[in-house]
Parts: C-alpha cells; sequence; structure tokens
C-alpha cells in the first residue's frame, strides 16, 4: 500500500500542476476586461492538458506550450505564457542539462519577441528546475552510498562474528582438551588404588564424574560455532584470578580502573570465566580508546546461579567501537554461546556501560 501512495503522488502532483497553470493562464488572457471567448479557453485547457505528460516527453510538451502561446497571440489575445515557463521548469528538472539549453535558448528567445514573457522569466523557471535536477541526484547518490556503507557494515559485523566464532571454538577446545586430561589421570588414579583405597578411588570417580558433565557443557557450545581449522593456542587461557593483573596493566596505561566484586566468589566454569574475563578485556579496551574517561568501574556479582560483568564508564564518547572496530560483535558471541544477556549503550547518569549476565550451570 505504501508503494501504492508513493506511485499516486507524481500524478496527482501532474494534475495540480497542470490545473494550476491552466488556470493562470486563462486569468492571464481575461485580466484587462478582455471578454471570455472559447478559442484561446479551448487551447490553453488543452495545452493544461498536454502538461500531463511533461516527464515522459518533455521537449514535445515545451513546443506544444511554446505553439500555444503562438496561436493565442496570433488570435489576438496576450498569453502570460505559464504552460511554457512550466514546460521549461520540467523540461531542466527531467532531462540532461545539454538537451535542455538547447530548448532553453530558442524558447526564451520567442517568447521574448511574441512578447508572451521575459528572458528572465524564462531562465528563472530553467535554473530552477537545473536545481531542482541537481539536488535529487545528489539525494539519491547519499542514500545510495548510506545503503552500500550499510551493507558492507552488515558483512564485516558477519565476518567478525565468524572469527570471534572461531576463536572462541578454539579456546573451549583448549578447555575441554584440558579436562579430558584430568579425566585420564583420574581414572588411571582410581584404577591404580581402586583395591587397596576404594574410599579415594570413590571421591576421584566423583570428581572425574564433575569434571565429565562440564566437558559436555563445553562441547555443545562449541557445536554451535563454525570451529576455524587453526591451530590451538599453547599458552594457558586466562581466567577471574588473572583479573588484577588484567586491571593492573590499563591502570599503567593511563587508564584509572577501580574493580569491584560482591557475593560469594564460585568455582565457575573454566568457559564462564573466560568469557568473563574476555568482557571486561574488550570494554576496557573500549574505554581506553574510544571514551576518554577519567574512571572507570569493573564490578562482578557472583549471585547463585549467574554471573554478572558490569563495566561503567564516565566517558562522553560513545564507548562504540570506531570503524573497523568489532569488540561488542565478540561479546555479543561470548554471551550467545553461554546463553546469557548483554546489554550495551549509554547509561542513565552518563558514560558508556557494558553489562553481562553469564548462567553459571554446572561447577567446575
Amino acid at each position: 500500500m505504501r508503494g501504492l501512495r508513493a506511485a499516486h503522488r507524481p500524478v496527482l502532483f501532474d494534475i495540480v500542476l497542470a490545473a494550476a497553470a491552466t488556470f493562470v493562464e486563462v486569468g492571464l488572457l481575461f485580466n484587462d476586461g478582455t471578454d471570455a471567448v472559447p478559442l484561446p479557453i479551448a487551447v490553453t485547457v488543452l495545452t493544461g492538458a498536454v502538461l500531463l505528460a511533461r516527464r515522459r516527453f518533455g521537449v514535445a510538451v515545451t513546443a506544444v506550450a511554446v505553439a500555444s502561446a503562438a496561436v493565442v497571440t496570433a488570435a489576438g489575445y496576450s498569453p502570460g505564457g505559464a504552460p511554457a515557463v512550466v514546460a521549461l521548469w520540467s523540461l531542466a528538472e527531467t532531462r540532461d542539462r545539454r538537451v535542455s539549453l538547447a530548448v532553453l535558448a530558442p524558447v526564451a528567445v520567442f517568447l521574448e519577441i511574441d512578447n508572451v514573457c521575459s528572458p528572465p522569466v524564462s531562465i528563472g523557471a530553467w535554473v530552477l528546475g537545473a536545481y531542482m535536477r541537481t539536488r535529487r541526484r545528489y539525494v539519491q547518490a547519499v542514500e545510495d552510498r548510506a545503503a552500500t556503507l550499510e551493507r558492507e557494515r552488515e558483512q564485516l559485523d558477519l565476518i567478525a562474528a565468524q572469527r570471534e566464532r572461531g576463536a572462541i571454538a578454539r579456546e573451549l577446545h583448549d578447555i575441554v582438551a584440558h579436562s579430558v586430561t584430568v579425566m585420564l589421570i583420574g581414572v588411571r588414579g582410581a584404577r591404580d588404588v581402586l583395591e587397596t583405597e576404594p574410599r579415594v578411588a570413590a571421591r576421584t570417580l566423583e570428581q572425574v564424574e564433575a569434571s565429565a558433565e562440564q566437558s559436555l557443557a563445553e562441547l555443545r557450545r562449541i557445536l554451535v560455532l563454525l570451529r576455524g581449522r587453526e591451530a590451538a593456542e599453547t599458552r594457558p587461557q586466562p581466567s577471574l584470578a588473572d583479573l588484577d593483573e588484567l586491571v593492573a596493566g590499563y591502570r599503567a596505561a593511563g587508564l584509572p580502573v577501580r574493580l569491584e566484586i560482591a557475593g560469594e566468589p564460585l568455582d565457575l566454569p573454566s568457559g564462564v570465566e573466560l568469557s568473563a574475563y574476555r568482557i571486561i578485556e574488550e570494554a576496557l579496551t573500549n574505554a581506553l580508546k574510544h571514551a576518554g574517561a577519567t574512571l572507570v568501574t569493573v564490578r562482578l556479582f557472583y549471585g547463585g546461579a549467574d554471573l554478572e560483568v558490569r563495566v561503567h564508564d564516565d566517558g562522553t564518547a560513545t564507548g562504540e567501537p570506531g570503524p573497523g572496530g568489532h569488540g561488542l560483535v565478540g561479546m555479543r558471541e561470548r554471551v550467545a554461546v553461554l546463553g546469557g544477556e548483554l546489554e550495551t549503550g549509554r547509561a542513565p547518569g552518563g558514560g558508556f556501560r557494558v553489562a553481562a549476565r553469564l548462567p553459571v550451570g554446572g561447577r567446575a
């Protein structure tokens, strides 16, 4: 329905414009007290009807409008030239500039010689039409550019998301590999003491069972990602135990950071700890690069079934990464893998805020 209404607007405008030009021209014909007669009225109405075709047949419509003025003048009347002026404006607004200029010169000369209207009027109508054409093309170019940039940004976000998923999958792969190694060692130890110390063997197997449950949860997360074929990194993955060192690094870089921990710390699954660490790291990086903050508050809240991570700066910038930056995309991917929630944006009291809720799930 919206498309139909948009299509009807030019038609309605053309009808109103043709009617207005006809009405003005008839008024100019008889404004000196001359008696109204059918011939000039009929010619003027016919010319107004021809104006409806101005978009498709601009040159022909202009010729008809000029010929109409010549006929009315030959009949002893003084036309105002409204249809011819509208035709010139429309020609400049819808046709190439070289075409409209080629038509303007003879038409302006003829209208002056025939005492219909002076050259400034004809030239002014053409200038207005040429300006509207230039303006319309400029607006269209801006809209096309904006659409292209939006498509490019969507593609870059998609590529960044795929890369981040690959990185997350590799990190979780390392976590699962470590858990499997621990389980293997535990099973071997339990087997060795099974006959001599069955209680020790039972406790060991319980630990292996808990580690296996956590590994299964991590494996389910890996299955929802597009994992690349690059080799996993051999360095140990960071955890929340490394948070003090991370904050100290940003303080040394000139970013004042305050770390707050609320609630009773829990033994978290490695994937949750790693994701929380990466979210804090990315939020601090954005604050350092983009926010211009004088203080950044990092808050961890252990709430039983969830771990809440909040990073709030008092900067005046948006905190969003600049062109080519995809830190928020990576945060969203990490939180989505864990089944959590993420909120980013301007804080009510000023500054930029990152708030993530990470389900703890099974304990490590």
